[in-house]
């Protein structure tokens, strides 16, 4: 038995799923331990302070800054529309006023008989963190956030863009290799995920953008396409913030690779149920995976949990893997040897290997810090 140096890839079709959701700044839990709840369902919220913007009322008005205090209409802490006065002089025999009105709507926060400006702050800013899967609260974070688990479906992709989304998988390929072009984008896919075979094209993911997909999953992307859709080349280690109207899933890598056949038929078995999906991708340290979740329904619900943490990272002769490194990269298969010594590799470091035989039946040697575990229960 090996070790594998990279983290494992799940495609599980029993999975239980733990999932943090947390506030950026402190706030506050509204469910509780036990609840159960919807992707949709609020499970915590904060209030973002607005920005601050300083209004130069002496200037406006003509005034010394220590002149401020008799022309002004409002005080520390009143709420003022944007319009509102603020201020206004005297005038000259109660003519020739001059006003100062409120650029913004917000809240008076100070006065400044030293400057002549008064501060005004924005309204706040609703921060609302949706549970994001059907489940049930496990564990409440106070001020924080919560831990949603559930069990059901579970499936990683090796690269993605585009943040959390719901929808129904619509498979629309009949086999891995089916590429999913233009004219395979269904007339109405609103609400839909698109799941694909192998490789897509930037039409395609604008089309089916245009007719309402949320989200798209296929074997294999080039990366002038992805560019493309997103609008830039993707060249930071994090996605998932880009503003793309469906989130996209690569299960395999770049190019045209056709999707791994566990992979479509596991996603083929759940055309037609509800999901959550999240593009949200991280290379390095801590990594992130694509993602695509399918709760079991409370009527078939199993408890079956997959691979532990310490069994989903260990090679045996037999275990899947994927290959993440040139010359075979992307290319699935298992493992049919663990040699215990050490190789030396083109590099001239001396590394642990192990030889695979891939779909096709083809027996390559490859390091073992080369290669994925895919966890499949």
């Amino acid at each position: 038995m090996g070790t594998a140096y990279t983290p494992g890839l799940s495609i599980s079709r029993h999975h239980k799923v733990s999932k943090r959701r947390l506030l950026p700044i402190k706030g506050e839990v509204v469910v509780a331990k036990g609840d159960h709840v919807q992707p949709d369902t609020v499970v915590a919220r904060a209030m973002l302070p607005g920005d601050m913007e300083s209004v130069r009322v002496s200037d406006a008005l003509g005034l010394e800054p220590s002149e401020l205090g008799e022309t002004l209409r409002v005080g520390e802490g009143d709420a003022v529309e944007k319009g509102q006065l603020l201020a206004q002089s005297k005038g000259f025999f109660g003519l020739f006023k001059s006003q100062c009105l409120a650029p913004i709507e917000g809240t008076v926060e100070f006065i400044s008989l030293m400057t002549g400006h008064v501060g005004i702050r924005k309204p706040p800013t609703a921060i609302e963190i949706p549970a994001y899967i059907k489940g049930t609260v496990t564990e409440v974070l106070p001020g924080a956030g919560v831990v949603v688990e559930t069990h059901g479906a579970f499936i990683q992709g090796i690269f993605g863009v585009g943040g959390e989304r719901q929808g129904v998988i619509t498979v629309v390929a009949e086999n891995p290799q089916d590429e999913l072009t233009e004219s395979e984008i269904p007339a109405d896919c609103k609400g839909q995920i698109l799941i694909g075979g192998s490789v897509t094209t930037a039409g395609a993911l604008q089309r089916a953008v245009e007719r309402g997909a949320v989200g798209i999953v296929v074997g294999g992307i080039v990366d002038r396409d992805l560019a493309e859709y997103v609008g830039h080349d993707i060249g930071v280690a994090i996605t998932g913030q880009e503003p793309v109207g469906a989130a996209l899933i690569v299960t395999e890598g770049f190019g045209k690779i056709a999707m791994a056949l566990r992979t479509f038929e596991l996603l083929k078995s759940l055309d037609g149920l509800a999901a959550s999906i999240n593009g949200a991708t991280q290379i390095r340290a801590g990594a992130m995976r694509p993602e695509i979740i399918v709760p079991a329904s409370e009527t078939n619900a199993e408890t079956q949990t997959g691979l532990s943490s310490d069994e989903a990272h260990q090679l045996e002769i037999g275990t899947q893997i994927r290959v993440i490194r040139v010359p075979y990269f992307g290319a699935i298969g298992a493992v049919s040897a663990l040699p215990a010594e050490l190789v030396e590799i083109d590099s001239g470091s001396l590394v642990r290997v192990l030889e695979a035989t891939l779909e096709d039946g083809k027996k390559v040697v490859v390091p073992r810090a080369n290669v994925e575990i895919m966890q499949s229960t």
